[in-house]
């Protein structure tokens, strides 16, 4: 088990930060990641927690559709 453990670190220490352009490339793109993952998750709970109170779920009670 430490065996596997020690190889994995090392695995990830070769290709992560051995090299500072891939240790900062890797940073960038998991704030990246997080950020778009924390705006679609907060996203989705308002939505689901103002659910027939916003303007996107009313609407249709107060625009006509014109022809």
């Amino acid at each position: 088990m430490a065996l596997m453990f020690m190889q994995l670190a090392a695995t990830v220490y070769n290709t992560f930060f051995k090299r500072n352009s891939v240790y900062v490339t890797a940073i960038f793109a998991s704030a990246f990641a997080f950020g778009v993952g924390f705006d679609v998750g907060v996203t989705a709970f308002y939505d689901k927690w103002n659910k027939g109170k916003q303007w996107k779920d009313i609407r249709h009670k107060y625009i006509t559709e014109e022809e």
